[in-house]
């Protein structure tokens, strides 16, 4: 018989505010284990309610709860320091004789809420004062890019990463690693012994596992004025994502051959990209959509001749599994844990070599019988990232935290 586990907190504010990564992330979590747990009570504990459309399943489940800041500490300072102190007057009010009120959302001092038995920080942190909430912890750490690729970030946003991270960290009763590669990176940099960190493999959303109609396709491509032929690239327009390899890459590659690429600007990369794009003769073969709704983007995929990732260093790589789930050839950078996405049913590439990443194209689009033996190991290997099987690594995780710190504290 399985374990019941009453309540669970979470850390909400990237699944409130978030509309792609961690955001998609913490929303699937949420999802997963309200659809697997329907008598355990989830309490997202969220700076303050705003609208976000990503969030309309979670509306509608029973067991899902919101909890709003209980006093008028700034949102930064309560999520770092506020959220335990909630939590703790929970447990104390229980001991008092307060009950369930049934609400959905409330700004609780932890009355008439279910006592949680653990909390989970989704997004790489917990509260620097987790330790004195009187439950365990569990944090998920989705990559440390900053300590591996760190003249991507600011020096600040370094230094403040790095603090609160690698304190998550080491706080938490057990650690959450998305990929072995952030399993290693975790045991490098902060000291985690192996032992205390569990790899849960993330899949993707079901709409990517959906047949997409021609009728949809079609007009997905008369709405944003797609070009016969293309390939994509989605994620993040910055530095790391290597855009301008696929850039360089697509002028060796037959004029009728576009690109395009799904994601907003960031520190003005875009910027350098077009201009490689000019120098290169391809800027009217390059096409940016910065804002896709998600519900668009099974489509994207479905239409696309393949899809590149060639990012410098990722700590899994989402983008990989949905493209495979919708069936499109995949060509990815080699350096990081893309190869853990992808498996057999993608083809990887030197990240600062175009010309191999124009040849592997050619290659791939050339071949049908190529195409179809990447599309059959793919779909063989992201079998391993199913929605079971993530809910099942996580609830182990959970039983596991709960009963360490029971006993640590006998």
């Amino acid at each position: 018989m399985e374990k019941r586990i009453g309540c669970v907190a979470f850390d909400g504010k990237r699944a409130m505010n978030n509309m792609t990564g961690l955001g998609n992330y913490s929303r699937l979590v949420v999802e997963l284990l309200a659809q697997r747990l329907p008598e355990t009570e989830l309490q997202l504990y969220v700076g303050r309610m705003r609208e976000n459309p990503r969030l309309q399943r979670i509306h509608t489940m029973p067991n899902v709860r919101f909890v709003l800041p209980s006093s008028r500490m700034p949102q930064a300072l309560w999520r770092t320091f506020g959220i335990t102190g909630q939590l703790r007057d929970c447990i104390n009010n229980n001991k008092n004789g307060n009950s369930d009120n049934g609400n959905k959302h409330s700004n609780a001092t932890g009355t008439g809420f279910a006592v949680p038995e653990l909390y989970h920080g989704l997004s790489n942190e917990l509260p620097l004062n987790i330790g004195r909430a009187g439950i365990p912890s569990v944090v998920t750490i989705h990559d440390v890019i900053y300590r591996r690729l760190p003249e991507c970030y600011n020096l600040p946003d370094r230094i403040l990463y790095d603090f609160k991270y690698g304190r998550s960290a080491r706080a938490a009763t057990r650690v959450i690693a998305v990929s072995e590669r952030t399993k290693l990176d975790v045991m490098e940099y902060y000291g985690i012994a192996e032992e205390k960190i569990n790899v849960v493999y993330q899949g993707c959303d079901p709409s990517f596992l959906q047949p997409v109609s021609e009728e949809r396709k079609e007009e997905l491509r008369r709405r944003l004025n797609l070009p016969e032929k293309f390939l994509v690239q989605v994620g993040t327009i910055e530095s790391r994502k290597n855009l301008e390899l696929s850039v360089r890459a697509l002028s060796a590659l037959d004029s009728g051959m576009h690109l395009v690429a799904v994601g907003r600007d960031r520190k003005g990369y875009l910027a350098k990209v077009n201009a490689i794009a000019r120098e290169s003769g391809v800027a009217d073969r390059l096409h940016i959509i910065p804002g896709l709704p998600f519900s668009d983007l099974p489509a994207l995929y479905h239409c696309a001749e393949a899809s590149l990732y060639p990012s410098r260093y990722e700590g899994f790589g989402i983008p990989v599994i949905e493209a495979i789930s919708c069936g499109r050839p995949v060509v990815a950078a080699t350096g990081s844990c893309l190869e853990e996405a992808g498996g057999k049913g993608a083809v990887y590439v030197n990240p600062d070599d175009p010309r191999e990443l124009a040849t592997t194209i050619r290659t791939i689009l050339g071949s049908p019988r190529l195409r179809e033996e990447l599309t059959e190991e793919g779909k063989k290997h992201i079998a391993r990232f199913s929605r079971e099987a993530q809910t099942e690594g996580i609830l182990k995780t959970y039983i596991n935290a709960i009963e360490i710190y029971k006993n640590s504290s006998l």
